[in-house]
């Protein structure tokens, strides 16, 4: 099978702290590419880059925060030269009825998981471009393709990644700028901090995906040849039915 060498590649992975992030970051170094690290969790960062060693640099980023997202990027491109692939992994969920939800929360949501996506993704084009097989790649989720009832406004914003991403597609294509997301069922991961023994339960109920299994969706779809765009992956574990 021909697939690209992803050696010498450069790739930014937002929520890298844990998760599908560090499992991506993990699968990313093994092909060679030398990965930078963001996240708010600047200890969880450098446990991390402690066992990956000099194949990554850490730079703390609240992908909300433009200005932060302005100087990672900034840092990328003088220490680098440009980017091969950006991973726009960081997000959050927060579960309720959403007529009993908090404002704040529906914030939180917004600016992890649509603002974050928007910032990064902006600041990343300059850097891809001329770059062969230059991507960027999105985690959305099921939720994003289906309603979920107590996760409306989480719904929300991936159905908007949805929709960015469709769009973004279109605008890059001709600078063969690849534009892909990646819509995982239940995974295995930190997700859902509030639910977290309702899910889990949930999980264990359906032999749930791990970030392992999506950071490889994203590597296949990176190390296709720069012509292949693998546009949509939509993954769930095979017992999860719905959504």
């Amino acid at each position: 099978m021909k697939m690209q060498n992803l050696n010498g590649k450069i790739a930014i992975v937002t929520g890298a702290s844990s998760g599908i992030g560090a499992a991506a970051a993990r699968l990313l170094v093994q092909e060679g590419v030398h990965v930078v690290l963001a996240a708010r969790r600047l200890e969880r960062l450098d446990e991390l880059a402690i066992e990956l060693g000099k194949a990554v640099t850490v730079v703390e980023t609240d992908v909300a925060d433009a200005a932060q997202v302005r100087a990672l990027f900034t840092l990328v491109r003088e220490r680098f030269g440009g980017l091969d692939l950006l991973f726009n992994n960081a997000g959050l969920g927060i579960s309720a009825k959403f007529e009993n939800s908090d404002p704040e929360d529906w914030k939180q949501m917004i600016d992890a998981n649509l603002y974050g996506v928007l910032n990064c993704s902006q600041a990343a084009i300059p850097l891809l471009r001329g770059r062969e097989g230059a991507m960027i790649c999105s985690v959305s989720s099921v939720g994003g393709r289906y309603g979920v009832e107590n996760w409306s406004v989480y719904s929300a914003t991936k159905f908007a990644v949805g929709g960015f991403h469709d769009a973004l597609r279109k605008e890059l294509g001709p600078e063969r700028i690849r534009v892909t997301i990646i819509e995982p069922g239940a995974v295995w991961t930190e997700f859902g901090h509030n639910v977290n023994e309702a899910l889990d339960a949930r999980r264990q109920q359906l032999d749930a995906l791990t970030s392992e299994n999506v950071a490889q969706a994203l590597v296949y779809a990176f190390a296709q040849p720069a012509n292949v765009l693998v546009e949509e992956i939509l993954m769930r574990p095979v017992l999860q039915v719905a959504p």
